[in-house]
């Protein structure tokens, strides 16, 4: 029996003696890999933020505030897209719906517009508005899209950020959650490219009108 117990306290000696010697051994090689994998995450998170800071910058010189007042009574009110530099812009149909009173703001000026065409079946106008030379953004390319890419929002005094959760050439559904002003902002990836005009739900979830749409409402 002794024999027994010594031999069993002689095997825990030796496995705690060897389990002490591979952490001295593997210590070094376990504190040298962790801060690398810390800091190339640190770096990579400080980058996008960084990219998004002035993405968003540039985006909102593309937006113009609309206002609307229906024959109703009702005000409406959003966001559109400057889409090319002498001041054709996309919103949203039910931003302007056929009988309304219209305000359009590039800043705090308020510029005169004509609206050229409606298309209440994809809910898109195109409105032209007067002015200087306009700032634009670049098309992003819907096929390179993916599911859980950052993206924002940018509207009239209006920023917000959230991720693509699903998408296909109807619709881009986002994480992101809003208020009625949203609607008719365009929607940006981090580079700053235009992925759609946003329309907000009764719930308050933002989903865009993609791009390849409005490129084809707009014929370019």
């Amino acid at each position: 029996m002794l024999k027994n117990v010594l031999a069993i306290i002689g095997i825990l000696i030796v496995g705690a003696i060897g389990g002490i010697f591979a952490v001295w051994i593997l210590l070094p090689y376990n504190f040298g890999q962790g801060p690398v994998y810390l800091t190339e995450t640190r770096q990579v998170h400080i980058q996008e933020n960084v990219a998004l800071v002035s993405a968003v910058e540039k985006a909102e010189r593309t937006v113009i505030a609309v206002k609307a007042e229906t024959q109703a009574g009702r005000v409406l009110q959003g966001s559109g897209l400057i889409v090319t530099s002498d001041g054709l812009m996309v919103t949203l149909a039910e931003l302007v719906p056929y009988g309304s009173v219209f305000s359009f703001f590039a800043g705090d000026e308020d510029v005169s517009f004509q609206i050229l065409k409606r298309d209440l079946e994809n809910n898109l106008a195109l409105v032209k508005i007067s002015g200087s030379v306009f700032n634009t953004a670049g098309f992003a390319k819907l096929e390179e899209l993916k599911r859980g890419e950052r993206v924002f929002l940018a509207g009239a005094d209006l920023v917000n950020e959230g991720v693509v959760k699903a998408f296909d050439q109807d619709i881009i559904q986002t994480s992101i959650i809003e208020s009625s002003l949203a609607a008719g902002s365009p929607l940006f990836n981090i580079k700053g490219e235009i992925l759609g005009i946003c329309a907000v739900d009764a719930k308050g979830n933002v989903n865009a009108i993609p791009v390849s749409k409005i490129r084809s409402f707009i014929g370019i």
